[in-house]
């Protein structure tokens, strides 16, 4: 099945793309040979915008490091840089 659809050939078989949207997955539209955008389902769609924790409050909610756990670095020299 074809994911990548040109704007007119898109418009032209907007109910097809739709249902290639719904049973095989996300359909791509072009325009003037550049990717413009994607027609996906709305089931796909909640996917990717599900409600996800703000930074803050997943960093705050992460494991914690024990105290006693020791950083160790590489002893890799760094280059030297020119001005």
């Amino acid at each position: 099945m074809n994911t990548s659809w040109k704007l007119q050939d898109a418009k032209a078989k907007f109910s097809q793309v739709v249902d290639d949207a719904l049973k095989v997955g996300p359909q791509y539209v072009t325009r003037r040979g550049q990717e413009a955008v994607v027609i996906l389902s709305v089931k796909e769609y909640k996917k990717i915008t599900s409600k996800k924790p703000p930074l803050k409050e997943f960093l705050l909610n992460c494991p914690k490091i024990d105290s006693d756990f020791e950083f160790k670095r590489q002893r890799d020299y760094s280059k030297g840089v020119e001005f």
